[in-house]
């Protein structure tokens, strides 16, 4: 791949190597390294190019990352038909990259939503458990017994076997790791539960009615 979106969760960014140019544009490496180490030593490029290594049959060499900005400088020195071509090559490369990166932030800002509208609903949920249920030794489980089914209801796997499939940590939720379409089906199951609970209507009831009406409510 050309161009690669890394760096952590909320500081991604779009990158090439000296490597990968080197190798797509027909050069010696070393000659690129020097080329870019030469725009380093210019204060005003330095910003674009960050020095790094790789491993190759155990050994680290020195490589460069460099984002948009930085390959153009870079490539400006560049010239012929293979090279224009190829030029034309990581434009392309990086705009698909950088639409995927905007869909990265476009689902993030849709699931940070979809996380602050989930804390209510589960208020609204809890409430209604205080309110409505009848008053037992097994109340307290209540809520746990409900997030469980709804879990098991939308993806088929219990809540232990979802600790295991994500890699969770001790006291992790698991709501940080699906996302906003997943959190949105959560949070109509539990609004449902919650009207369930208004009603009247037993656990055995509810889950009955949910196992029942599985399909036709994920589809919907």
């Amino acid at each position: 791949m050309l161009v690669e979106i890394i760096g952590k969760r909320y500081e991604e960014k779009l990158v090439t190597t000296s490597l990968k140019v080197a190798e797509h544009f027909e050069k010696e490496h070393k000659d690129v390294l020097e080329s870019i180490r030469n725009l380093v030593a210019e204060n005003s490029a330095a910003n674009f190019f960050t020095l790094t290594t790789y491993k190759n049959r155990g050994k680290e060499y020195p490589m460069y990352e460099m984002d948009r900005d930085g390959f153009s400088l870079l490539a400006m020195g560049f010239t012929g038909e293979k090279a224009l071509r190829w030029k034309l090559d990581y434009i392309k490369a990086f705009n698909t990259m950088e639409k995927e990166l905007k869909r990265i932030y476009t689902e993030r800002q849709q699931w940070e939503i979809e996380r602050q509208k989930g804390v209510v609903i589960r208020h609204i949920l809890t409430d209604t458990i205080k309110m409505k249920v009848a008053e037992s030794p097994n109340k307290r489980f209540s809520y746990p017994n409900y997030t469980k089914l709804i879990y098991k209801t939308i993806f088929g796997k219990t809540m232990k076997e979802l600790q295991q499939y994500y890699g969770m940590k001790e006291r992790e939720s698991i709501r940080e790791h699906i996302t906003a379409d997943e959190l949105r089906q959560i949070e109509s199951m539990e609004m449902l539960v919650s009207s369930l609970i208004s009603c009247g209507w037993g656990y055995d009831q509810i889950k009955g009615f949910i196992q029942e009406n599985s399909v036709k409510m994920l589809a919907g």
